[in-house]
């Protein structure tokens, strides 16, 4: 009986020892995998960062650049304004000048006869003289009929 029970102890260290195997293969799969997924977050980070600070310098050179454009923009209203107001200033003289000449002009300007009223003729009979002209010109071309 001594030997049977050694027999099946040792049956169950080596059952044991087996899965014990087996177990560990799974576990070093995992652990494979874990080490590539390590390698491919690792080398994502690296990327990250890479563009984190490409990032980091194109705001820089957006702010230097904004901050140029809203120097020379003040610089041009500033240039608008003040043109704005001489050509505000050259309009108000130039409307003064087109005054005095258009007054000049009407001084210069000799005075207008009089109309002559043309002669009192009823509507009728202006009417009737241009019908008869009208038939006279027909019959010398020789379109009457």
């Amino acid at each position: 009986m001594s030997h049977s029970l050694g027999i099946a102890i040792e049956s169950l260290v080596a059952i044991l020892l087996m899965l014990t195997i087996a177990y560990c293969m799974v576990l070093n799969t995992g652990l494979k995998r874990l080490k590539a997924d390590e390698h491919s977050l690792k080398a994502t980070i690296a990327e990250l960062i890479t563009a984190t600070e490409i990032a980091e310098r194109a705001i820089g050179g957006l702010k230097l650049t904004v901050r140029d454009v809203n120097e020379n923009l003040g610089d041009q209203l500033t240039a608008a304004t003040e043109m704005s107001s001489q050509l505000r200033k050259q309009l108000s003289e130039c409307d003064g000048v087109v005054r005095r000449l258009s007054k000049i002009a009407i001084a210069a300007r000799p005075p207008e006869p009089e109309p002559v009223a043309p002669p009192t003729v009823s509507a009728a009979k202006a009417v009737a003289a241009a019908a008869q002209a009208f038939s006279d010109r027909r019959k010398a071309d020789g379109l009457a009929a």
